[in-house]
């Protein structure tokens, strides 16, 4: 069994990120598709599981576990579960980047 989500079902958010939990879907991990301007990002957060960042373009400054570090195009993060964490773009432009969450549905504590 496969089951496709074409582009024109899926909704982005006001700042343009798609988001796609598993659960529905058999699954057993959830993703956003980050399309978000210069100086966004999330609260300080942890998940009960781990993420794993890809950046597609522009550049991203990650907080993790009090550590702070950068990544660029074609980078990879990955955050252990119940570390805190939390990035934001510092480039120019847009950040694209897929957040990867090993959850059929997003589970996030904000600190």
């Amino acid at each position: 069994m496969y089951q496709v989500l074409r582009r024109s079902e899926q909704k982005p958010s006001v700042n343009r990120t798609i988001a796609f939990e598993g659960e529905p879907y058999g699954s057993d991990v959830s993703l956003f598709l980050m399309d978000s301007p210069p100086g966004h990002g999330p609260v300080l957060h942890r998940h009960p599981y781990s993420e794993t960042w890809v950046v597609r373009s522009g550049e991203a400054e990650f907080t993790v576990d009090g550590e702070t570090t950068r990544a660029g195009p074609g980078d990879i993060v990955v955050v252990g579960a119940q570390i805190p964490h939390r990035f934001v773009n510092v480039g120019e432009g847009r950040l694209d980047m897929v957040c990867i969450h090993a959850s059929e549905r997003f589970i996030q504590e904000d600190l």
